[in-house]
């Protein structure tokens, strides 16, 4: 069974920079994907980017893109969010996923695994 483990949240000045992580287990990933997604409270669950693992194409929400970069390591089976020039409003847990696809896709009811999720939380 994949299993996902975020580290890297916590707490940092609008203006600021973050970067996240998403170890994965040990396999060999074909027609695979992984995501990061948040939720603010209150709100719902939204779609942030995700990364194709074998290809590399990427996938952004409007919201951060221009901002926030998303990246993998098949060495390492790791996924990262580069988060730049944070905004109060990008305050939310954010949650890796992956799943096997064929096409990369902002539905989370395609992404199969999930993290427990990492605190991120930006002040003005």
């Amino acid at each position: 069974q994949v299993q996902l483990v975020e580290s890297g949240g916590g707490l940092v000045q609008a203006g600021g920079s973050l970067r996240l992580s998403c170890a994965t287990s040990g396999r060999t990933f074909v027609n695979y994907a992984m995501g990061w997604f948040r939720q603010a409270p209150g709100k719902e669950r939204e779609f942030v980017a995700a990364i194709s693992w074998s290809i590399g194409k990427t996938v952004y929400a409007d919201s951060v893109k221009g901002r926030f970069t998303i990246s993998r390591d098949n060495a390492e089976n790791t996924v990262y969010l580069q988060m730049n020039s944070l905004k109060p409003e990008d305050t939310a847990v954010y949650y890796c996923a992956g799943g096997f696809m064929l096409v990369l896709t902002t539905r989370s009811v395609e992404y199969d695994y999930w993290g427990q999720g990492t605190q991120v939380t930006v002040s003005s």
